[in-house]
């Protein structure tokens, strides 16, 4: 008899760094409050979800987030430029000035550091969680020919029956 919670698999399994592990489960739950409770309650156990539905949700989540931080590290990129610029027709007359741009480019290089960085986990997660999207695709589907297989053999055999009825007394029973 199938259990009624649905398959999962522990976030601690998927070999994610810790970092990694508390962004999935943030990212998890942010999209499984529009995705499932099923999702969401996993989530807070520790868990993955393994269905198509709350891991295409993750999916499309994750692929969101990964486009705003590329689009954050775009512009931060331009401003570093005009900061750089900036720094380049100014020096010769606000050393003063230099020195506080210089801490602003700074800032804006260890911002797009940390967006990279965020980046480079959320890809891996996304990574992971299409690798379970695409067994549960997989499953299903081979679920679904066996199914079909079964129950066309079944038929197929139950109407051979009817045709050779009475011809031989030691048939196979099923």
């Amino acid at each position: 008899m199938p259990s009624a919670e649905p398959n999962t698999v522990e976030d601690t399994q998927l070999g994610l760094t810790d970092e990694e592990i508390n962004l999935l489960r943030y990212h998890q739950a942010q999209a499984g409050s529009s995705s499932s409770r099923a999702a969401s309650r996993a989530s807070s156990q520790g868990r993955l979800l393994l269905d198509n539905a709350s891991l295409a949700a993750l999916s499309r989540h994750l692929d969101r987030l990964m486009h705003q931080i590329q689009q954050r590290i775009e512009y931060l990129s331009e401003q570093s430029s005009v900061v750089t610029m900036q720094q380049y027709d100014h020096a010769g007359n606000l050393v003063d000035n230099a020195d506080a741009e210089i801490a602003r480019f700074q800032g804006i290089m260890a911002q797009i550091d940390e967006l990279e960085l965020d980046f480079d986990r959320i890809a891996h997660i996304r990574d992971i969680v299409r690798d379970y999207r695409q067994r549960v695709e997989n499953l299903e589907r081979e679920l679904e020919n066996s199914s079909s297989s079964r129950r066309e053999h079944h038929h197929s055999h139950r109407h051979s029956h009817r045709h050779e009825g009475g011809s031989s007394g030691r048939r196979h029973r099923h």
